[in-house]
């Protein structure tokens, strides 16, 4: 059966993935991104190859984009059966230069050097408010439109590091940790008007944003690159492709007794102490 499924920050790599996978079902697809155009090409390529997608932007931090988006998406599409929260990301001012403090780094002038006492609130507020209130927000709009039909769900995106934080990013993992318990409550608070919310919890993906993180220009490994790699027992950094089973079967009505569960595609770092 054909859905309306809206995905929020759809315009990057891994939520076009699964914007196109989800068309690929048969579903209409509504792909909201902050840039119009970046949404835009997404609904193309998705109805380059039959399927019914429409761009459309939207800020997931203004109730009045938000509001507006939906009414184009209703209007077009039909009301919202599934929505997936995507958007999100981290800040640089949120994350500190070394993974652990040393006494040498309070003499450090560095330029750009940031030990936790410098982490910027600005940056800190910038994380949390894209990732959890970029996911309360779209909720409270798109879920009105939810309560007390058949077959809809919310499925959110969470980390891995929401289980166990990693180094320097204190904002991003608080703010991914908080998205997971926001599943659980979700879960729980619409439990009794037919709406199902989980969440994914990605591990290592090679997107755009942390390219330079974890690779040199020459494609081999940073050092934190090959430090993942070494904790990730599957050996290797996620592909767009390995969301995709798990993304269907939680939007499926197969999944119907499932709700308030934070899944890990991560290769199994999550569950490996390093011994």
């Amino acid at each position: 059966m054909s859905k309306t499924i809206v995905l929020t920050g759809a315009g990057g790599v891994l939520c076009s993935t699964l914007a196109k996978a989800l068309a690929k079902e048969g579903h209409k697809i509504a792909v909201l991104d902050l840039k119009k155009e970046a949404a835009q090409k997404v609904a193309d390529e998705i109805k380059g190859e039959g399927g019914k997608a429409i761009g459309v932007m939207a800020n997931v931090l203004e109730k009045a984009s938000l509001e507006s988006a939906k009414e184009e998406v209703n209007t077009k599409l039909g009301p919202c059966d599934i929505l997936v929260n995507g958007a999100g990301g981290n800040h640089p001012l949120g994350t500190t230069s070394n993974p652990f403090f040393q006494m040498e780094d309070l003499k450090t002038s560095a330029e750009g050097f940031k030990t936790f006492f410098d982490l910027d609130p600005k940056g800190i507020e910038f994380t949390f408010n894209l990732n959890f209130l970029g996911t309360l927000l779209p909720t409270q709009i798109f879920a009105k439109d939810m309560v007390g039909r058949k077959g809809c769900s919310i499925l959110n995106i969470s980390s891995m590091n929401a289980f166990t934080p990693l180094t320097k990013i204190p904002a991003y993992s608080g703010a991914k940790a908080a998205v997971s318990n926001f599943t659980q409550w979700l879960a729980v608070h619409f439990s009794k008007v037919g709406i199902r919310v989980n969440a994914l919890a990605p591990g290592f993906f090679l997107t755009e944003q942390n390219r330079a993180l974890l690779t040199n220009p020459d494609g081999s490994l940073t050092k934190r690159g090959q430090q993942i790699i070494d904790q990730t027992p599957m050996g290797r950094y996620g592909k767009p492709e390995d969301l995709i089973s798990t993304t269907l079967y939680l939007c499926d009505d197969a999944s119907s007794f499932v709700t308030g569960v934070v899944i890990p595609i991560d290769g199994g770092f999550s569950a490996y102490s390093g011994v």
